[in-house]
């Protein structure tokens, strides 16, 4: 006599849905870590963008003006948070430093800081009568 195997065609079991639910729920978990991951990224990179602009901008105004005949000794200006029109958030400062590196040079350094100066982007550029 041979015996054959019974099979149970009335559906899922409880256990087949439970582990089914399981693997659903650590693929959404990893999905989910992912994505936030993803904006966090995005949001530093847009910062870092807006940095960078701001920084460039002053660079390129400098650049325009060309050397600054009236400067005799090093000046520091500092833009303040919510002080810079459009971009509350972000802090700029411009360091000219005359005569350096050498007679008759002007090095210029803009640093852009945000989220209370945790992070900032630093450029510099030289001026020669």
């Amino acid at each position: 006599m041979r015996m054959r195997a019974v099979r149970n065609e009335n559906g899922f079991t409880l256990l087949d849905n439970l582990i089914s639910l399981s693997i659903l729920s650590v693929v959404m978990l990893g999905l989910v870590g992912l994505a936030t991951i993803v904006i966090t990224g995005n949001a530093t990179s847009k910062s870092r963008t807006v940095a960078l602009t701001l920084t460039q901008d002053k660079i390129e105004d400098t650049r325009r003006s060309g050397y600054n005949y009236t400067l005799t000794a090093n000046t520091t200006v500092t833009e303040p948070y919510n002080s810079i029109i459009g971009y509350p958030l972000f802090k700029r400062v411009t360091v000219t430093q005359v005569n350096t590196p050498g007679i008759g040079m002007q090095t210029m350094t803009v640093t852009v800081y945000w989220d209370s100066d945790a992070h900032s982007v630093t450029l510099s550029m030289l001026l020669a009568r």
